[in-house]
């Protein structure tokens, strides 16, 4: 996602834009791969003298709620990154060693077999973590 549609998309939710916030949409933009929440305080930190941690991860943590960030769980920790192109509900399949990530359009909660009747699902996630090809090498 560019800047301006991740500026686009938190206005839309009414969210503000604050100069931070648009900074945020900057980093994510212009971001390859992962960042976790303690790198973006790093880089926020710079700019924004006296910026807490807890502002960063609550603001990370509102942009991934609206859709606008997508939020992994690696051993290393919680990592975001801008959303990505697919527009459909897909999952991810991610590589451990580059962090390529490829989108497949596959959801496994259509095979599911055994929930019980007096519970509703309303959101879930489904990632598969292995090796790329490249880094099978």
């Amino acid at each position: 996602m560019k800047a301006e549609e991740i500026i686009q998309a938190m206005s839309e939710q009414g969210m503000r834009i604050t100069d931070q916030r648009r900074t945020l949409a900057e980093l994510f933009a212009k971001s390859e791969g992962y960042v976790t929440p303690k790198a973006v305080y790093e880089i926020m930190g710079k700019t924004y003298g006296g910026l807490s941690f807890d502002t960063v991860y609550r603001n990370l943590r509102i942009m991934h709620d609206m859709g606008v960030l997508e939020q992994f769980v690696f051993e290393d920790g919680i990592k975001f990154r801008a959303r990505c192109s697919e527009m459909d509900h897909h999952h991810h399949l991610i590589c451990l060693q580059c962090e390529k990530t490829i989108p497949f359009v596959f959801c496994p909660m259509d095979e599911v077999k055994g929930l019980p009747d007096d519970f509703k699902a309303v959101k879930h996630k489904f990632e598969i973590y292995g090796y790329c090809k490249d880094c099978q090498k």
